[in-house]
């Protein structure tokens, strides 16, 4: 049980691939696990790097495997992208997104006008997760990124878990347009700490009151600790035990699963 690490905590911040599911398999009885964290006074929020979904198609995915959240517990990187967006350029912006039609309608929802590459006057160019994704859309991002327009990649995630193995991820997509155009990409998740700052503030409360849950050295530990919070590494997911002993960045906590971790 949490209590057995840290004492005082009052409030989580999960992961989801690799900690509540992998794609379409939820990993343990959720309802079980969530009824749990309920009863030990938690607040939870869940922050994702995948822009793949909306918030509402989340809370979909969630409530199929039993388990019924707010809108405002759910934070992911399109989020993420969209809140530093609006803050920095003008509502009606234009945008060239190689993603998910969720990321677009998160961006638009944001003030940010979506666009294709045919239009004038582009500024930024997203890059994320795309099912669809083909040279022609690479090729286009590379040359707005080449001929001006600010890069924003939602997270580097190079790899996504799957029941049946580990497939490309947004770093990927991200990763090929940085070689092709020679531009690195401004992330907006994780390793980065917005998203945890989001969360904190929505859960209200303090870094040192709060455990980052996650299955990624890379981003969901780094991140957490970048952010000030304790961090939980699950071994459900991308990183293995091997890992952490060669990974600089060392969890305070590494439990099997999020099951074993709450129990």
């Amino acid at each position: 049980m949490i209590s057995n690490y840290l004492e005082n905590i009052k409030g989580l911040i999960i992961d989801m691939d690799g900690v509540l599911w992998r794609d379409t398999q939820p990993i343990g009885d959720l309802p079980l696990i969530f009824d749990r964290i309920n009863e030990l006074g938690l607040k939870a929020i869940l922050a994702t790097n995948n822009s793949t979904k909306t918030v509402q198609e989340y809370i979909k995915k969630l409530s199929s495997f039993g388990v019924d959240l707010e809108s405002w517990q759910v934070i992911n990187s399109a989020q993420a992208a969209g809140i530093y967006l609006q803050k920095n350029y003008p509502k009606g912006t234009k945008v060239y997104v190689v993603g998910q039609q969720s990321l677009m309608d998160t961006l638009e929802s944001y003030g940010l006008s979506v666009v294709d590459d045919g239009v004038d006057g582009i500024e930024i160019v997203v890059a994320s997760l795309d099912l669809e994704l083909t040279y022609e859309k690479l090729k286009k991002a590379s040359l707005l990124i080449q001929s001006g327009c600010d890069f924003i990649g939602t997270n580097p995630d190079a790899t996504f878990p799957t029941p049946s193995g580990l497939i490309p991820g947004s770093g990927t997509v991200v990763g090929a347009l940085e070689i092709a155009s020679g531009k690195k990409a401004n992330i907006m998740g994780k390793p980065q700490p917005y998203l945890y700052q989001m969360a904190l503030d929505r859960l209200a409360l303090k870094p040192e009151e709060t455990l980052a849950i996650g299955d990624r050295l890379e981003t969901d530990i780094a991140g957490g600790q970048a952010a000030g919070v304790h961090t939980a590494l699950v071994l459900s997911g991308v990183s293995t035990m091997a890992q952490v002993k060669s990974f600089k960045i060392k969890p305070e906590i590494i439990t099997n699963d999020l099951y074993d971790l709450v129990f």
